[in-house]
């Protein structure tokens, strides 16, 4: 009887301790990498004020949406490839995600398409011509995500404006509910840029993006952007940000992955090793004085 409990300790301790290893060494480097099947849909709104042709602007209230998704074809273990959209258009009549360029209403202020490729465990980008289809344009730094386990420090960002990364400067941390998150700071001024298709001028920019630093996901996001043609008239003035129904989302989506990614990193490991460890040691110990049971018998 008391040999069967020894053994049945032992086994079911060094089962628990080799969980609470695997859990702490091996699976986080497995679990902590965008996934291949990323399809999002992220809706933001604001204000703009638009060049009227006369050196003036009309201002009008303004929504946008972005969405992005996973080319699992030309992605892989390391890197994942993405195509993404993002239209920004007046806040006119019944709109879901888009209106065409030919909209008899005019509402279509821009709409642009994207194509880039990202470490991901880093989320910075990745410029092999593997992953992203012919044609795509260069990108630096983080584009749509900050790396897992983000840190309080300034990150290279990229700006398809610039068509450069740009410093996203650490400022702070504030909580999104219950959930405490890093608020990164990029400023842009007065770089020289195309206003629009075909036209040079300058572009400005200060945005704000809060980031789940477990993650590197963004919960929330701020812009305010100026574009002023080479003749110094306003072109666009812009402030953008999330919907709140968009930051809910985010929230919600994003304490779930950081659940589940805490359970295996720091509660299995905890566990296991607190159970497993003793349990072991006592197995180990019954067999020993059972085996010196046997010995003086």
């Amino acid at each position: 009887m008391r040999k069967g409990a020894a053994i049945v300790l032992s086994v079911l301790g060094a089962f628990l301790v080799l969980v609470a290893i695997m859990a702490q060494f091996y699976a986080p480097d497995r679990l902590m990498k965008t996934p291949l099947d990323v399809k999002t849909v992220t809706r933001l709104d604001g204000t703009a004020e638009l060049a009227d042709g006369e050196g003036g602007t009309n201002s009008f209230p303004v929504r946008a949406t972005s969405i992005t998704y996973a080319d699992s074809e030309l992605s892989d273990d390391k890197v994942v490839s993405f195509a993404s959209s993002q239209c920004l258009f007046k806040d006119e009549g019944e709109v879901d995600q888009c209106v065409s360029a030919q909209d008899s209403e005019d509402r279509l202020i821009s709409a642009e398409t994207d194509n880039f490729a990202t470490d991901r465990k880093t989320g910075e980008s990745v410029n092999d011509p593997k992953y992203v289809p012919p044609g795509s344009v260069a990108h630096a730094g983080v584009v749509n995500k900050w790396p897992f386990e983000a840190e309080q420090i300034d990150y290279p960002y990229w700006d398809g404006m610039v068509g450069d990364a740009v410093t996203a400067t650490f400022d702070r941390t504030e909580m999104v509910e219950d959930m405490e998150v890093n608020v990164y700071t990029i400023e842009v001024s007065d770089v020289p840029a195309e206003v629009t298709a075909d036209t040079p001028g300058t572009y400005s920019s200060s945005k704000e993006v809060w980031i789940e630093p477990l993650t590197g996901q963004i919960v929330n996001q701020v812009d305010h952007q100026e574009r002023y043609t080479a003749d110094g008239d306003p072109f666009l003035i812009l402030d953008l940000g999330f919907t709140d129904e968009q930051v809910q989302d985010n929230y919600e989506e994003i304490s779930d992955t950081v659940a589940s990614l805490t359970l295996i990193k720091d509660t299995v490991p905890l566990v296991g090793l607190v159970v497993g460890l003793p349990l072991l040691l006592l197995g180990l110990f019954l067999g020993y004085r059972n085996s010196r049971a046997k010995e003086n018998a």
